[in-house]
This record gives C-alpha cells, sequence and structure tokens, in this order.
C-alpha cells in the first residue's frame, strides 16, 4: 500500500520524553479520509499509554485521541465528506462492524476489540495505529465525525474524548429535567459532566473533596456543592440524588458517593482509579440502588453529543499549548495543574 511521510511527537520508550520523529500514514483508499489536524487535545489516557503505565503499548508511540481538523482529500468511494469540511475523530477508527454491539451502533463495545486512534491494530500498514500527535491522519470515513461550524475549535477537541465519556452516561441513565445529578469530581471529565448535565436540564450538584472548587463548580454550571470531605454536609443530603456521575480517577470511598443515592439510584464510574474500589454489599442492597460503568460512546452517539454541544454552545475548558511544549504539559497534568483540558495547536509542529 501506497504511504506518505508526516511529521508527529511520540515517545521510543516508556521512560523517554516525547520528541518529533516521522511516521508513515497510508494514501487514501475507496472509503478514507486524510484530514489536516489543526488541534489535537491532550487526555491522561495518552500520559498512561506513553509512559506504558496500563501495559501493552507499542513503540514508538504517538498518543492523541481528540482531533479536530479539516479535509484535505477523499476516497472516491467517500459519500459523507467533502473537501474542507471540518471533522472531528475520538478514540476509535474502527471496528468489526459485524457483532452485536456493532450493529447496534455501540463501536466502543465491540465484541472483538475496536481499533484504538493510537496503539491500537492498522489492518492497511500492519503496525501500530498513530494517532493526533501528528500533522495529517486518514481515517475512514464512518469513524470520522462532523464537527459544528459555531464552536470554538481549539476547545471543541476534548468533546471527542472527555465530551462524549461523560454524555454517553447521563444520556444511557436518562438525565433530564426533574432529576438531581451528582457529579463527583471537577478535572477534565468532571468539568465536562457539570455542563452537559445542566444543559439536559438536570439539577446539578458537584460533589468535592476541595472547598476552593465551590467557585468554580457554580461558574461551570452546578446548582449546588457538596464538600465530601464535611461528614456534616454528607449526611443532610443522604439519598437526595437521582444519578450520580464519577470522575475521579484517584482512589475514593465509593460507599460514601452510593449513600447520596435515592432509592432506584445510579452511580456509574468513568473515571478509572489504579486499584479496585471496595462496595459494601449493603450500599446496595438497601434502596436497591445500581453501580455501573461506562466507556466513551459509538460513532452516531458522538455525534449526537457534538450536535448537542453546538446547540448548547457547549465547549472544554482548555489551555492552548505548543506541540514543543507537551512533555512539561505531562508533568503539570500529573499535578492537576490545569483548568481544565490541554489542547495542542498543531499548527506549532508544522512550523507556522
Amino acid at each position: 500500500m501506497s504511504t506518505f511521510t508526516v511529521k508527529a511527537f511520540g515517545t521510543r520508550a516508556s521512560e523517554a520524553n516525547l520528541e518529533q520523529m516521522q511516521i508513515d500514514r497510508r494514501e487514501v483508499t475507496a472509503k478514507d479520509i486524510e484530514i489536516d489536524i489543526l488541534f489535537c487535545g491532550v487526555c491522561h489516557s495518552d500520559l498512561h499509554t506513553a509512559r506504558n503505565e496500563w501495559g501493552g503499548t507499542i513503540y514508538p508511540n504517538v498518543p492523541g485521541h481528540e482531533i479536530v481538523g479539516r479535509v484535505t482529500k477523499i476516497g472516491e468511494g467517500v459519500s459523507k465528506y467533502k473537501i474542507g469540511d471540518l471533522v472531528g475523530v475520538g478514540c476509535m477508527v474502527d471496528s468489526c462492524r459485524e457483532c452485536e454491539s456493532c450493529k447496534e451502533g455501540l463501536e466502543q463495545y465491540c465484541e472483538k476489540g475496536n481499533i484504538q486512534t493510537y496503539n491500537g491494530h492498522d489492518k492497511h500498514l500492519n503496525h501500530q495505529t498513530f494517532g493526533g500527535y501528528s500533522e495529517r491522519v486518514v481515517v475512514d470515513e464512518d469513524f470520522v465525525l462532523k464537527i459544528p461550524e459555531n464552536l470554538d475549535l481549539a476547545a471543541t477537541a476534548p468533546l471527542l474524548c472527555a465530551g462524549i465519556t461523560t454524555y454517553s452516561p447521563l444520556r444511557h441513565w436518562k438525565v433530564g429535567p426533574g432529576k438531581n445529578v451528582g457529579i463527583v469530581g471537577i478535572g477534565g471529565l468532571g468539568h465536562m459532566g457539570v455542563k452537559i448535565a445542566k444543559a439536559m436540564g438536570a439539577h446539578v450538584v458537584v460533589i468535592t473533596t476541595s472547598s476552593s472548587k465551590t467557585e468554580d463548580a457554580k461558574r461551570l454550571g452546578a446548582d449546588e456543592v457538596i464538600l465530601s470531605t464535611d461528614g456534616q454536609q454528607m449526611k443532610e443530603n443522604a439519598g437526595k440524588l437521582h444519578f450520580i456521575l464519577d470522575c475521579v480517577s484517584a482512589q475514593h470511598d465509593i460507599n460514601a458517593y452510593l449513600s447520596l443515592l435515592k432509592r432506584d439510584g445510579a452511580l456509574t464510574l468513568v473515571g478509572a482509579p489504579e486499584h479496585p474500589l471496595p462496595v459494601a454489599a449493603f450500599s446496595l442492597l438497601v434502596s436497591r440502588k445500581s453501580l455501573s460503568g461506562s466507556a466513551i460512546g459509538g460513532i452516531a452517539e458522538t455525534q449526537e453529543m457534538l450536535d448537542f454541544c453546538g446547540k448548547h454552545n457547549i465547549t472544554s475548558d482548555i489551555e492552548l499549548i505548543r506541540m514543543q511544549d507537551i512533555n512539561k504539559a505531562y508533568e503539570r497534568l500529573l499535578k492537576s495543574d490545569v483548568k481544565y483540558r490541554f489542547v495542542i495547536d498543531m499548527a506549532s509542529l508544522k512550523g507556522k
């Protein structure tokens, strides 16, 4: 298969910094779209994968799955997009398309394993997939998304991961008017959860360990803030919430949050703590509560999320950085020193 070379930023080992390198992209096939990448969000998953903290990283590794760009070339069989369109690519670039999940539009739960935007298997070139920390990318049109033109492009990039990760469970559990919804943690995921739940019409309650985040939580749209380290506040709010979206990736007492749920309430995990979280049986048995997890969303639902955000003018709170500053950004990410997502201006890689 014909290929072309582009500049990218990636790492060659788990202990190594990210650096500029050359990678190959395939020339467009009949159903492919070539995208000039304008902005790429920085997800905590990028850092975990680059440093092999989850295991299984293939090197060299080029992260990035929050991609916004413009179509520069299309294959002869492409029908959904044209040259010049603003598009996005999220966490997946392919799936088996034949299993029950794929047929239901739930490609994120592909039973054969979806193909991740980076560190997946590129069936065309028979090596690992490379992500959005690069000049251009080539993706099958079925895994490309339309970007609402009214949204700020840089601030839209994190919607391709953080946006859909929070939107999908909120929609699945029918969050809307008349529902009291708790958002645990205000970070890259949590701040999007607040904005989206509020736009859905819910009464939004932020649950945080830090009183210093109260003002920002209300700026984002929270109606109330509960300080989880205040036992009295937690006791006063027991049994008041219909749904809780838990966005925390650090160890925490999940039983304390389950106590805030009403009868038949549900708590969904979207954060990924390193170690298992102990769950007391009576935290669920009493009042018939549910505990679940959720991973991104399918392509159709991701497009629905983008359209919803376009309608309600929702984007991420970002700090725009140069590609050359990615290693500093990773160190700051480890310290939670960002409000609330880093986004790379890819013009810096292209020398513009």
